[in-house]
C-alpha cells in the first residue's frame, strides 16, 4: 500500500523515463518529507524504516531529487529518473531493516517492469553525483537487489580494459576532472567494494562524501580486479541492448 505524501516541488519532464536513482536521508519519514519541503526538493517515493511508502510526486513529473548529476552522458538526471528515498540514520552505513529493504525491492520491480529500466541505469545518488552525496551508503544491499535485477552486481567474467579512467567512464560515471575521477573511484567502491570505504559521523560525511587521499584507489589490484568485473557486466549489457 502506497500512502500519497503530495509535495509542490516538481515540474515538467524534458525527456523519457529511463532510470531510478536510489537515495538515503538520515530522517524517518516524516521528519524527511518535512525537510524536502523546508529545502524545497522531492522525490517521487519515500520508504520509511518500517517499509511504509510514501508518494509525494507522480511518477510522469520532474521531482528534484538528483540535483548537479551526470551518468553515461545525461546531465538532467531529474528529467529521466524516478527518484527514491529511503530512511536511514546513517546513511546507509549500517544494515537496513528487512522489512523496508522487502518493500522497496517490490516498488522497484513495479517501476521496473511499467517503465523498462535496464539494470543499468539503476544507480544511487553517491554514483550520480559522487563528489557531493555519500548515499544511499556503503552498507546498502546493492547485491541483494541485483539478486532481483534491481541493478549490477559481480559475475564471472572480466573485461580486457586496463584503463581505469576508461572503464568508469564506460560504466557511467562522471570523468571529466581528477578530481571527478577521484571522487567517482570511491562512489564505485562504496557500492561494490564497501570495506574500503570509512564510516563517519553523519555530519562530516555530508561535508566530505570521499577522502582526499583516494587516489590511491586508482592503483589499487582489488579495486582494478572489481572495476574490470563490473565493467564486463555494463558491456554485456549494452551489447543486449538491455
Amino acid at each position: 500500500m502506497i500512502t500519497l505524501r503530495p509535495l509542490p516541488f516538481f515540474n515538467e519532464r524534458k525527456l523519457p523515463i529511463n532510470a531510478l536513482v536510489l537515495h538515503s536521508m538520515a530522517h524517518d519519514a516524516a521528519e524527511g518529507i518535512a525537510q524536502l519541503e523546508e529545502l524545497q526538493l522531492s522525490a517521487h517515493y519515500v520508504v520509511d524504516y518500517d517499509g511504509r511508502i510514501f508518494q509525494c510526486v507522480s511518477e510522469d513529473k520532474r521531482a528534484w531529487h538528483a540535483g548537479v548529476s551526470f551518468w553515461r552522458g545525461e546531465t538532467d538526471l531529474n528529467s529521466c529518473s524516478i527518484g527514491i528515498e529511503i530512511c536511514h540514520r546513517s546513511l546507509g552505513q549500517s544494515k537496513f531493516n528487512r522489512a523496508q529493504i522487502a518493500a522497496l525491492i517490490e516498488l522497484c520491480r513495479d517501476i521496473i517492469k511499467r517503465r523498462h529500466i535496464s539494470p543499468t541505469m539503476i544507480v544511487g545518488h553517491s554514483d550520480i553525483a559522487p563528489e557531493r552525496k555519500p548515499d544511499p551508503g556503503k552498507d546498502f544491499p546493492w547485491r541483494e537487489l541485483a539478486a532481483e535485477n534491481i541493478g549490477i552486481w559481480y559475475g564471472s567474467r572480466f573485461s580486457a580494459e586496463t584503463d581505469v579512467v576508461k572503464m568508469l567512464s564506460e560504466i557511467g560515471y562522471n570523468t571529466g576532472s581528477d578530481l571527478s575521477v577521484r571522487a567517482s573511484a570511491y562512489a564505485f567502491c562504496r557500492r561494490f567494494l564497501p570495506k574500503k570505504v570509512v564510516k563517519l559521523p553523519v555530519k562530516k560525511l555530508v561535508e566530505h562524501p570521499f577522502p582526499d587521499d583516494c587516489d590511491k584507489l586508482l592503483t589499487d589490484i582489488e579495486f582494478i580486479n572489481t572495476l574490470q568485473n563490473i565493467h564486463y557486466q555494463y558491456l554485456v549489457y549494452g551489447k543486449t541492448g538491455l
